[in-house]
């Protein structure tokens, strides 16, 4: 097997040419950044400032963050602020339908931070707010970014019951780096929680961030194990350490090394892989619904 090079970060003093962002531009752009500052709508695109914003907004996607954004855990690569949430907003699922419905959203991707603090892990203002999106905009097809709801299956099944078009789950990294990276979480619930979606008839998917200090053979392992979960749709994109409290940049994964990755990938059997560099979770999410 031939090695592609990664390159170690400490024998670099910036961030490769390729990480580098082109500013969004487009009609269509302009006119979602427009609705978004006139109705003061928020998108986690925006508040996140994603490298791919632009062209996501430009081909009609957005992403939406609900149950607000403090979450119970402490995931050592996340930039979401860790503490004790505010109370649940009743009325979120309506404010958020009425975005996607304003911003004329033709696919809407949704995600949440984790909420352990609640009995039914935030389900229920999961549901509603597909349902409500589902009543305002009955075009919109729907990806939900689901967390693990500490595997309490009965909440998980109250989002699946909603049928949304895809189903996503991040495993985030692979199983050796899982203690050191996501401290609350477990690899193993993670694909317990991806093989129930695959279960219930759905479109599964899930992604893994790059350069966090995994080998090839951890990659493998874990692209072996979310086929084995029954995950169809894979996203492989490089991690970018938020601040210095964060988990460290160990290696920038090389274009080339991603797409030896994404060849592999479809080999192995995945329905459809988005693999580079600037990848996110919901980049490309509109051709997850029509690849296969």
């Amino acid at each position: 097997m031939i090695e592609l090079p990664v390159i170690p970060v400490n024998q670099m003093q910036r961030k490769p040419d390729w990480l580098r962002v082109k500013l969004p531009v487009g009609k269509e752009y302009a006119h979602v950044r427009g609705l978004v500052d006139t109705h003061k709508l928020h998108t986690i695109c925006e508040s996140g400032n994603c490298p791919n914003m632009g062209e996501c907004w430009g081909a009609g996607t957005a992403t939406f963050m609900i149950l607000g954004n403090i979450c119970t855990r402490s995931c050592s690569f996340c930039a979401v602020a860790t503490g004790r949430p505010l109370a649940v907003d009743t009325d979120e699922p309506n404010r958020v339908a009425n975005s996607v419905r304003l911003m004329q959203v033709k696919h809407c991707v949704i995600t949440s931070v984790d909420r352990d603090d609640l009995k039914d892990g935030g389900s229920t203002i999961w549901a509603e707010t597909i349902n409500t999106i589902r009543k305002e905009s009955a075009e919109t097809t729907l990806e939900t970014l689901i967390p693990d709801f500490r595997g309490i299956w009965e909440n998980l099944d109250r989002v699946l019951a909603t049928r949304p078009e895809v189903v996503s789950h991040n495993l985030e990294t692979v199983r050796r780096l899982t203690k050191e990276v996501r401290i609350q979480a477990k690899y193993d619930r993670s694909l317990e929680c991806l093989r129930r979606i695959n279960e219930a008839g759905l479109r599964t998917k899930s992604g893994i961030m790059l350069g966090l200090g995994e080998t090839e053979e951890d990659i493998y392992e874990a692209m072996t194990d979310l086929l084995e979960a029954g995950v169809h749709i894979l996203t492989l994109g490089q991690y970018l350490q938020p601040s210095r409290t964060h988990h460290p940049v160990v290696d920038w994964i090389t274009p080339e090394q991603f797409a030896k990755y994404k060849v592999r990938g479809l080999e192995m059997g995945f329905k459809y892989i988005e693999s580079g560099p600037l990848v996110r979770s919901s980049y490309h999410a509109e051709k997850h619904l029509f690849e296969f």
